[in-house]
């Protein structure tokens, strides 16, 4: 009989060690997925457009996305008539192009956001959507930046944006697909290319 109470007794004992530790198993799983679930993605960012009024970037979701750290005195300017040839050709299937104005590299986007529109109206007839200049690098770097340049993806790596016109790709979900330097043209094969297989899913 004492053989049988203690046989039962260990098989209590196993029953609630592999209870407790299905139980911690759970609570941890469920812990990982709800903090993926609160993981910002660049589309969850609420900021203000180049006339000032907000803006939540939320209402881009389900589109192919650009965004471009622009300024309006650089030697890479003139990729404001090709960003706005490839939005033209792509806009109708998805495509969102936004120009993001940032005066932290060589001081080379010094003017007020109206003279920003201004200016990439009148020279290269830009008609996509601008934000409010902001910082894109460093401490000061606004939120949706920040959360695009901690992304690891392709070509370039995770990191400070270097220079006017990186361009972040975000795919249909809001993720980061790709990222592109400023060297790179809108009308570069890589660049062209994983926007149209983007927009194909």
């Amino acid at each position: 009989m004492t053989k049988y109470r203690s046989l039962l007794a260990g098989v209590v004992a196993m029953a609630m060690v592999s209870g407790y530790l299905n139980y911690e198993s759970n609570t941890m799983n469920s812990y990982a997925d709800e903090k993926k679930a609160e993981a910002p993605k660049a589309l969850s960012f609420k900021m203000k457009d180049i006339n000032d009024e907000a803006v939540d970037l939320s209402k881009y979701s389900g589109k192919v996305v650009v965004f471009v750290n622009v300024a309006s005195q650089c030697g890479y300017t003139n990729q404001y008539e090709g960003l706005q040839k490839v939005y033209d050709k792509y806009k109708e299937k998805g495509l969102v192009i936004v120009g993001v104005p940032c005066n932290q590299f060589g001081g080379q986007e010094p003017g007020s956001n109206k003279k920003i529109l201004e200016f990439c109206q009148s020279t290269y007839k830009v008609s996509f959507d601008m934000l409010a200049k902001v910082d894109v690098k460093s401490d000061t770097a606004c939120d949706l930046y920040k959360h695009l340049s901690s992304v690891a993806t392709k070509p370039l790596g995770a990191g400070p944006v270097k220079w006017n016109f990186e361009k972040f790709v975000l795919g249909r979900d809001g993720e980061v697909i790709g990222r592109f330097g400023s060297g790179v043209k809108p009308e570069d094969a890589a660049f062209i290319s994983l926007i149209e297989s983007a927009l194909a899913k």
